[in-house]
């Protein structure tokens, strides 16, 4: 088989040729025009939003502050998957949109959400956006850790931010 198609090739080198080029002309073409990025973002487009409001029981800030926030986004434009979580004095809602949403397209929707509900919420409770949530502002992120058992945190803090950021 792979005889033949030597044989073959042999035989009509200028269509070898032709093709060849054409397929060269056509990978050049496509290298130019395929956009790349450096660190492409596989991740989700999320949104964060945290509350705070200390000296309060999950279950009444689960009642009163992340169900509201769940619920009211469960209806907005884009978004594929709403979770809430709760403990003592905070809540932590993720908001997940669909692929191809623009980030900051989904940062306005959330911040436009927010004035909508700011009402339902107890008063003195702001949530508030947290940073860009995206797999890109998560490339340095690093654990110090001691495995020989020497130090304390306190030593281990004073050597990450003196010698080690």
């Amino acid at each position: 088989m792979i005889g033949k198609l030597i044989e073959l090739s042999a035989r009509n080198r200028l269509i070898v040729f032709i093709i060849t080029g054409l397929v060269l002309i056509w990978s050049v073409w496509t290298i130019r025009k395929t956009p790349l990025d450096a660190l492409p973002d596989l991740s989700d487009v999320q949104v964060i939003i945290f509350t705070e409001w200390m000296g309060r029981s999950p279950n009444l800030i689960e009642d009163q502050i992340t169900y509201p926030i769940v619920t009211t986004f469960l209806g907005a434009p884009k978004v594929k998957l709403v979770r809430g979580f709760t403990m003592f004095g905070m809540s932590f809602v993720s908001v997940i949109f669909q692929d191809g949403t623009d980030l900051y397209w989904a940062r306005s929707r959330t911040l436009e959400y927010l004035s909508k509900i700011q009402g339902q919420l107890p008063e003195g409770v702001t949530p508030i956006i947290g940073p860009d949530a995206t797999g890109v502002g998560w490339v340095f992120e690093y654990a110090l850790i001691d495995e020989s058992g020497k130090y304390n945190l306190q030593d281990l803090r004073t050597f990450q931010d003196w010698y080690l950021r």
